[in-house]
């Protein structure tokens, strides 16, 4: 009976033990992740658009927008080796045309290429032909994330008296990465990051 009491004993503080060195490391990651600017729990949601509104002025259509997403864990293994990615926002417009398929009247669309430089510890994002560094990569991301008044469309464009709506999609393009990289890639879910929103406006 004392050797129970003895083995029981014992096997207490080793379990307090585990306990508080899960503790710990719970609270190691959950402050890595605030660091890099990550909302706790955000991994487990898909990306998401935060705002979206779209403008009609004497000069034109314009969209504004901010969308919420992560990585997926490929994507992230990827560019911590320094591999490109390549993010790519669209933008369509199209009249309803009730005798036959909507007709488009125009498009734009926005590429960024972000890459890791380890030398530097930095991220290098480039969007219409110019490159920008950035100490980290909240920094980085944030300007990817975020379109403000982006003309999508010209006022002559726009028929008055017509119905039109916006279709708006944001996504990681994987058919930009290095070629040997892009097999099998479209098909598994550690690389898939995508949005779409269609509006409506007058």
């Amino acid at each position: 009976m004392r050797s129970a009491a003895r083995t029981t004993g014992s096997q207490r503080p080793r379990a307090e033990g585990l306990a508080r060195r899960r503790a710990a490391f719970g609270l190691a990651m959950l402050m890595a992740w605030s660091a890099l600017g990550v909302p706790i729990g955000a991994r487990a949601a898909g990306p998401e658009l935060a705002i979206f509104s779209v403008q009609r002025d004497e000069e034109g259509l314009s969209i504004d927008y901010a969308v919420n997403f992560e990585l997926p864990r490929g994507a992230e293994e990827a560019l911590n080796k320094a591999v490109p990615l390549y993010f790519v926002a669209e933008a369509e417009v199209f009249r309803d045309r009730w005798y036959w398929r909507d007709k488009r009247v125009a498009s734009a669309s926005r590429v960024w290429r972000i890459v890791y430089q380890p030398l530097t510890a930095n991220y290098r994002v480039t969007f219409g032909g110019l490159s920008q560094s950035y100490p980290n990569r909240a920094e980085a991301f944030a300007v990817i994330r975020r379109g403000a008044s982006w003309k999508v469309a010209e006022a002559s464009q726009i028929e008055e008296g017509s119905r039109h709506y916006v279709e708006f999609s944001f996504r990681l393009d994987t058919s930009l990465l290095p070629r040997p990289m892009q097999i099998g890639i479209a098909s598994q879910t550690d690389w898939a990051l995508s949005v779409e929103r269609t509006q409506r406006f007058d």
